[in-house]
């Protein structure tokens, strides 16, 4: 009887999650897809985009906070994001990795370099918004520092640094900048654009990577230092697009953007708490620029929604979904695959040290790495991806405990059942198998658990879950909403795994 239950329960969990994963997998793109980076403006500018097509009647998707630079132009190259907003310095120094020549070229001549990628640059909107380093006003008076120049004098050499993971990889980052301006400052870890503003003002760190539009320059009293050097290129907002994207119905956003009228949406976003999607309504409203002078005048945070609100906002249902569909599709697959792997490395002891590598490897691989590998790999971004990578992070425990399982199996309970007749097949059916569902469960929980937090991750390519509420919060610096996609993440991680200690206590109770 119990090992009826045992193959009962495997199979309908395999069966019901594979289900869940089809259902995902059969969802249908919208006609354009308009992606956006993982900072304010990008946000805003993407729903501009969005907002825009949407209003001449063409369908139009939006995936938020698509990673970095690198994931983008992955998204790009093969399809799965069709326009999105970028600056003509990144696209020279990162994207086409020209560090020589004209770093300011005409968009002619931008669009000559971007032809043999089947990419172009249209629509420039109207505004630059360039690099910059930036430390605290009174920071930087005492020290006497007014240019980056001034970062090479003696008593700058202890500054702290607080500077973006991108910006410390970019082309046109930290690593050049430090050779052209010979700079020889402490290495720091990374941190997010979004939280380096809080962390500089409350003078953790001294100095940080902004970009010139950002809202909270003025607000928080910076000291935007000097390129005596002229190191960083022009960075003037355009759309880069697949060069089969028709720009027709885009062309009424060019030249429309002033550079204080994204000041301004920026503060409506970061300081007012309103959402990108009311922020670009309002701009193509033509409200945005009465609300520059209102949002001037508010005080951070002043129409934040609470965390309660945050957490119980209209989204929570569909990205509820969009999470279990993640965790348990991709579980599916990693217990349809792992148990297999995991009788294998038993039953044949000489490849147990390779296949347990391997899903060791596996799992030490970083995600955004993976996600950026398979959007190149697959060709689009979203669900496919994403369930691959978890599928990946959740063999391991799957695999290690279905091998240890049946190593805990006493051999003489397998002679025994062999001696009254069993095949090999049968008793491992029968008898082992049974005796090793408490260990290969446990494997399956860990991976499950795991999977609930590593799914958020999965937001840096589209593919919704509750890590859209965190990445979004973290870009406008958000605490209410990042803890919107966080607690109910961790509660669901608790429910599962409730759900499976009872299904344990069910099984053994049937033996």
């Amino acid at each position: 009887m119990f090992s009826s239950a045992c193959a009962c329960f495997l199979a309908r969990s395999t069966i019901l999650c594979g289900l869940l994963f089809g259902l995902l997998a059969h969802s249908v793109a919208a006609p354009v897809v308009v992606g956006s980076k993982r900072f304010t403006e990008s946000y805003i500018l993407g729903e501009i985009v969005r907002q825009t097509l949407a209003a001449q009647g063409i369908a139009a998707d939006h995936r938020q906070g698509l990673g970095n630079t690198g994931i983008l132009e992955q998204a790009l190259a093969s399809g799965a994001v069709d326009v999105y907003p970028e600056y003509t310095g990144t696209i020279v120094r990162e994207l086409l990795k020209r560090s020589d020549g004209n770093p300011n070229p005409s968009l002619a001549e931008l669009n000559e370099w971007l032809a043999p990628r089947g990419l172009k640059a249209a629509v420039p909107l109207g505004f630059n918004n360039t690099y910059a380093l930036a430390m605290l006003e009174s920071r930087a008076a005492a020290l006497g520092i007014t240019r980056i120049s001034d970062l090479r004098a003696p008593n700058a050499q202890t500054l702290r640094l607080g500077l973006s993971h991108e910006f410390m990889e970019r082309g046109d980052g930290w690593p050049a900048l430090t050779v052209v301006y010979k700079l020889a400052l402490p290495p720091a870890p990374g941190l997010d654009h979004g939280l380096a503003y809080d962390a500089v003002r409350a003078g953790k760190i001294d100095l940080i990577d902004i970009y010139s539009t950002d809202a909270k320059v003025g607000r928080y009293q910076l000291r935007v230092l000097i390129d005596d050097l002229g190191f960083f290129p022009k960075y003037d907002a355009v759309l880069l697009m697949r060069a089969a994207v028709d720009v027709r119905p885009l062309a009424r956003l060019e030249g429309r953007i002033s550079a204080d009228a994204m000041i301004a949406m920026n503060a409506q976003a970061e300081l007012d708490g309103r959402s990108f999607a009311e922020v670009a309504k309002g701009f193509l409203d033509g409200s945005a620029a009465g609300a520059a002078s209102s949002t001037a005048a508010a005080q951070p945070g002043s129409s934040r929604q609470t965390f309660l609100q945050r957490l119980f906002a209209p989204d929570l249902a569909r990205l509820s979904v969009q999470h279990l569909l993640l965790v348990f599709g991709s579980l599916a697959v990693a217990i349809a695959v792992g148990v297999p792997l995991g009788i294998a490395a038993w039953r044949w002891q000489r490849s147990a040290g390779w296949v347990l590598g391997v899903v060791a490897v596996l799992q030490t691989v970083p995600s955004l790495a993976l996600l950026a590998f398979l959007i190149a790999l697959l060709g689009s971004i979203g669900l496919l991806p994403a369930l691959i990578a978890l599928f990946l992070y959740a063999l391991l425990p799957i695999v290690r405990n279905t091998h240890a399982g049946l190593r805990s199996v006493p051999d003489g309970l397998a002679q025994a059942a062999l001696s009254l007749g069993l095949t090999p097949r049968q008793c491992l059916r029968e008898v082992q198998l049974p005796l090793a569902l408490p260990t290969l469960l446990a494997g399956v929980k860990t991976a499950a658990v795991i999977n609930v937090g590593t799914a958020t991750v999965a937001a840096f390519i589209g593919a919704g879950g509750y890590g859209e509420r965190i990445v979004a919060g973290l870009a406008v610096n958000d605490t209410a909403a990042m803890l919107a996609g966080a607690v109910p993440s961790a509660v669901l991680a608790l429910l599962v795994q409730g759900g499976f200690d009872a299904v344990e206590r069910w099984l053994v109770r049937s033996r």
